[in-house]
């Protein structure tokens, strides 16, 4: 698959390029060709008359859909230029060349005829006098919604908003049909291609933005022709000096004779013709942003002189072998592995589980007799269209189409992928415009997805790095609510675990009483665990709307009973802490780091800014909230406030496992008049036990003295603040000079 630009091939097989403007003079024609012509002119009377402007398009798309109604095309292009009549693009052309090519984009992918009629028209409603109401009248319902929504957003209406919810309107359109974002692919691609007409300071902009977010949508939807180019473009606006030193070695290759990739091509299709499977045999060269890939991972590694390596002639390109059935692709790599020896860990299986993308291919690297390593890409020439253009391959979504084709073994809804169903999901729980960009952004930073299996059979589809906490949200709010453990491949484990491609997964949960009630809920701590927007937007809405945890053990003065002698009253009217240039804002204490006064402390705006969180300094759910875009708040603590349950706060006791610990521990608490929330108590680990207890204080003054009397308890040899400050001493840390317990503390 090749896309041409200003004759130049974008990506996919080598082409042969004819030069620009060269024809085949007219006496070269022999009889049959000037017949063939004739016939061809004769059968064109009946046609309606095309703008020469469109027959370069015309002939792209008749190769695709030979039955195509070019007089729908032909509206639409008068439409359009007589909408931009006038009007002129940064480089000085006229603007209808813009829609043009942004069509024969579209018509080099395999688009349909509606595709490109929307695409004609796509800036009509935005910068000119045509209204949606004209478009829809003139070429239906369907071009209306196309054009809709690529539509942006005016800022006078959304200020600096409106980009962001510019993306979230074609988002939310692609859900109903992907062709939107198509169409706005290929829009950013002509605009990439033309950027060198921008403002330095527009070019770095919209080159991060398509780095962000376009090209990670274009991943997946699967039309790699379009984001490679992306790449490459984006590549040489950021980075123009590196891009520039990998095209000269690019360039550098080409100019020298082919020594390893083209022979082992040819040895290759001879050995496939000997074992009769018939197969094309090509090399793939790679394009400029995946060969500085390689070649950053090349010089990360040491050679045989302790020096970074260079590139490699392998390095600059792949083979690929085209099939023409699925068995095929087993049976051409049976020959690569027993002619050729393959190197462990290189073979990857995308026939029988395709990517989340659509991609299937077979993937394997061979190693030479000289000892050069070649990678090799098998697929079928289904697999391979799929593989280049993504959904596009798929053809116009149709419900009653998708019906009667669907394969039974493809648990993916071409119109509908899985990522995109939960990308819907979660940004209608995000109505501020910058948490919705943020949250966008690092969920498209994951550029690839796993696949685990219920132990039930059902598949769920994940980003890579997710745990068995997003699992657990992933197959329903309620079910993670519920969620107290997980077994993955047959073996309990922590929520925290780390999925990975293939495993299979059981969520375990709490049985509810008969009578219904609430359940116990998540954990503060599940945020860190949490890496899906879907996972940590449910457990934030649950803590917002359950500021206290069902008490587990309760002792001591909590719950009501009278303070010990001598200690004040521990509730206070007012707000905990004050947030500057916020008056009267609602505050949370963060349950994952339990914030007590002296801390030092950072507020975080949740709930669209309705709220504050405050965080421990260095609490890594803070930490994670800065880096996903959140404003960090200045706030201080009131002298005479606190929650109106108390300050809080969590304690981790690390000890011997002995009998009588819990109850010795839950003495000592109770002895220093503090009341206990909750407690855990995990499985003991070689004789060692973990003990958390969430506590009441009747004062934050007493917190040190608290930590001190559980250290003193028999087998006890550390006490401290989960989430706490590295490096910061706490509170009950143990003082210069004590004798340390009978284990050290280990990091």
């Amino acid at each position: 698959m090749t896309i041409e630009a200003a004759g130049q091939s974008l990506t996919g097989q080598p082409t042969t390029v004819r030069p620009a403007g060269a024809r085949r003079p007219l006496g070269e024609l022999g009889l049959a060709a000037l017949g063939r012509a004739g016939r061809a002119a004769l059968l064109a009377t009946g046609r309606p008359p095309v703008p020469d402007a469109l027959e370069p398009l015309v002939r792209v798309h008749r190769r695709h859909h030979p039955q195509a109604d070019l007089g729908l095309l032909a509206r639409a292009y008068r439409l359009a230029e007589a909408s931009h009549r006038g009007q002129k693009r940064k480089s000085g052309e006229p603007y209808i060349t813009h829609p043009l090519a942004v069509t024969m984009i579209l018509a080099q992918l395999g688009a349909g005829t509606t595709t490109l009629v929307a695409s004609l028209l796509h800036d009509t409603v935005e910068d000119t006098e045509l209204t949606l109401d004209q478009v829809g009248a003139g070429f239906g319902p369907e071009v209306a919604y196309l054009v809709d929504g690529v539509t942006k957003l005016e800022k006078v209406d959304f200020g600096a908003a409106a980009e962001a919810e510019t993306f979230r309107k074609m988002l939310v359109a692609t859900g109903d049909d992907v062709r939107v974002m198509v169409i706005k692919l290929a829009d950013r691609l002509h605009n990439m291609r033309t950027i060198r007409h921008m403002k330095p300071a527009s070019q770095v902009r919209i080159a991060k933005v398509t780095r962000d977010v376009l090209i990670p949508l274009a991943e997946r939807l699967g039309i790699q022709v379009l984001k490679a180019e992306l790449e490459d473009i984006v590549f040489a606006t950021l980075h123009p000096e590196e891009h520039a030193r990998t095209r000269a070695l690019m360039t550098g290759h080409e100019s020298e004779p082919d020594t390893l990739l083209e022979p082992f091509a040819r040895r290759l299709a001879r050995q496939l013709a000997e074992a009769g499977v018939s197969a094309e045999v090509t090399v793939r060269p790679r394009h400029c942003v995946s060969l500085h890939r390689v070649l950053l991972r090349r010089a990360a590694v040491p050679g045989p002189d302790g020096r970074p390596q260079g590139p490699r002639p392998a390095d600059f390109g792949r083979l690929l072998v085209v099939v023409e059935e699925n068995a095929d692709c087993y049976a051409v790599l049976g020959e690569l592995h027993t002619c050729w020896t393959p190197l462990p860990g290189e073979f990857k299986d995308f026939v029988a589980a395709p990517k989340f993308n659509l991609y299937q291919s077979l993937h394997t690297a061979v190693a030479l007799s000289g000892g050069a390593v070649v990678e090799v890409l098998v697929r079928t020439r289904r697999m391979h269209e799929v593989a280049e253009t993504g959904v596009v391959a798929l053809g116009d979504p149709s419900p009653a189409v998708a019906v009667q084709d669907a394969d039974e073994l493809d648990r993916t809804d071409p119109a509908r992928p899985g990522w995109l169903s939960r990308l819907l999901e979660w940004q209608q729980e995000t109505p501020d415009p910058d948490a919705f960009w943020s949250t966008l952004t690092a969920d498209l930073a994951g550029d690839r997805e796993i696949t685990v299996v219920t132990e039930g059979g059902e598949t769920l589809q994940l980003r890579a790095g997710a745990t068995c906490v997003d699992a657990a949200y992933l197959l329903g709010e309620e079910t993670g609510h519920r969620c107290i453990g997980a077994r993955v491949n047959g073996r309990l484990t922590a929520l925290s675990t780390v999925l990975e491609d293939g495993d299979q997964i059981a969520v375990l949960t709490e049985t509810l009483p008969a009578g219904g009630g609430q359940p116990s809920g998540p954990a503060p701590e599940w945020l860190a665990h949490a890496r899906t927007p879907a996972a940590r937007l449910a457990i934030e809405r649950w803590l917002a709307g359950h500021p206290a945890r069902q008490p587990v053990v309760r002792t001591g003065p909590a719950g009501g009973q009278p303070a010990p002698p001598g200690r004040p009253a521990a509730r206070r009217p007012g707000a905990p802490v004050a947030v500057a240039g916020r008056p009267g804002a609602s505050v949370r204490l963060a349950r994952c780091c339990t914030p007590v006064p002296p801390d030092e402390v950072a507020g975080y705006p949740i709930r669209g800014g309705a709220a504050v969180a405050v965080h421990r300094t260095g609490c890594p759910a803070g930490e994670r909230m800065r880096a996903d875009g959140r404003a960090e708040l200045e706030v201080r603590w009131c002298p005479e406030g606190a929650p109106a349950a108390g300050h809080r706060a969590t304690l981790r006791a690390e000890a011997l496992n002995r009998p009588r610990l819990l109850a010795d521990l839950t003495a000592a608490i109770s002895g220093a008049g503090v009341g206990i929330v909750s407690a855990e108590v995990e499985p003991p680990q070689e004789s060692r036990v973990r003990h958390t207890y969430t506590v009441e204080l009747p004062e934050p003054a007493v917190l040190p003295g608290l930590m001190r009397a559980m250290l003193k308890v028999s087998g006890v040899y550390d006490v401290s603040r989960p989430h706490a400050p590295e490096g910061a001493r706490e509170p009950g840390e143990r003082p210069p000079g004590r004798a340390p317990g009978p284990v050290a503390r280990g990091k």
